[in-house]
């Protein structure tokens, strides 16, 4: 007879959006699966990769969140970025290699003087350590090799670009921008129109769609504020009792405990487990949020049960076009709660496009 094996633990149910502070050299990748872990999430998703150099807002979405994480991907960001003059590296970054020196000897009105073409809609090619693919490959993984990949320009839009301060051979500067913008290129274009060369040495994202970094939590913050509510969550008695237990699970495993012992090991973890979640469960944005700046429509509970059905229904006064917020009284529910999204159709209806999960 096969062996049975450990049990899977694939998650809690958990909705919502929590905004990271990532912290200088963590991947989003592994922002994502620690925030999963944090949450004892079923599903997560980020939306969109900061590179390890930056720092600041990513948002992490969690379970019927995750749905909406295409349109975070798709909104503007905002940056804090300081340019290093003088300098050309080979990804654009302090992390790269030096491959030029040029002697710095421009004033704050030369780079005033140039931001005006960085502005607006403008052309730009993206950096060769980018995530962009190239035949199925991200294009890093070409440049790790030392292969240039031919690069269309793309077109995006600069709607802010301001000199906060220079100093010597530093500016920094604030953007507001449209996604696809690598502030590494720009830096570097600006660098070249200067003529001085220019590299990013300190990057921070200070805001991603609706989220900004205000909004924001470590991660170390995070952990910290569900282990503090789970230690508070026993009295003086319940805690050493626990402290005791934890110590036999730790010498000799769970299965050495008699089933009393064992029993009361499961109950005062599930108590401790519960105060945990609900406290960062409280830090968690609702699922709308994503979408926040979409207009929205309100169903009675007809046309609600019809658009669960995923069939379009008309809506009076309802926008004449585009994406909109769809509010409405699910199954079982009293009130208006947020259903999904949907679109507007040609012949006026509202037509569901993502639903979540009543």
């Amino acid at each position: 007879m096969a062996r049975r094996g450990r049990r899977v633990n694939r998650g809690r149910p958990v909705d919502g959006i929590i905004v990271v502070d990532k912290v200088y050299g963590a991947s989003s990748n592994e922002v994502l699966q620690r925030v999963k872990r944090l949450y004892n999430a079923a599903k997560a998703g980020h939306t969109g990769s900061l590179d390890p150099l930056a720092t600041g807002v990513l948002p992490i979405c969690l379970g019927e969140a995750t749905k909406f994480s295409q349109y975070l991907l798709d909104s503007d960001k905002s940056y804090r970025t300081t340019m290093k003059m003088g300098v050309r590296t080979t990804t654009g970054d302090r992390e790269g290699e030096v491959v030029e020196e040029r002697q710095v000897t421009v004033t704050r009105a030369d780079v005033e003087g140039v931001l005006a073409r960085f502005r607006g809609d403008i052309q730009q090619v993206p950096s060769m350590f980018s995530a962009l693919k190239h035949n199925g490959r991200p294009l890093y993984e070409y440049a790790r090799e030392g292969i240039e990949v031919e690069r269309p320009a793309r077109t995006i839009t600069i709607h802010r670009l301001e000199l906060l301060d220079f100093s010597g051979d530093e500016c920094v500067f604030e953007v507001d921008c449209t996604k696809g913008t690598y502030i590494r290129t720009l830096i570097e274009d600006i660098g070249a129109a200067l003529g001085c060369l220019g590299h990013v040495s300190e990057l921070r994202r200070l805001k991603a769609g609706p989220y900004t970094e205000h909004q924001a939590y470590s991660l170390d913050e995070l952990a910290q504020m569900r282990d503090e509510a789970r230690d508070s969550a026993l009295d003086e008695q319940q805690q050493a009792e626990f402290a005791e237990l934890s110590a036999l699970v730790q010498e000799s495993g769970r299965e050495q405990l008699d089933a009393e012992k064992t029993e009361r090991f499961k109950t005062l973890s599930r108590l401790r487990h519960k105060a945990g979640d609900l406290v960062i469960d409280g830090l968690l944005l609702p699922q709308d949020s994503a979408v926040s700046d979409w207009p929205q429509v309100k169903l009675g509970e007809t046309s609600s049960y019809f658009i669960s059905q995923g069939n379009p229904v008309q809506v009076p006064r309802a926008p004449t076009s585009g994406n909109v917020r769809i509010y409405g009284i699910a199954e079982g529910s009293e009130g208006l709660s947020f259903l999904g999204i949907g679109e507007i159709t040609d012949d006026g209806l509202v037509a569901p496009k993502r639903l979540v999960k009543g």
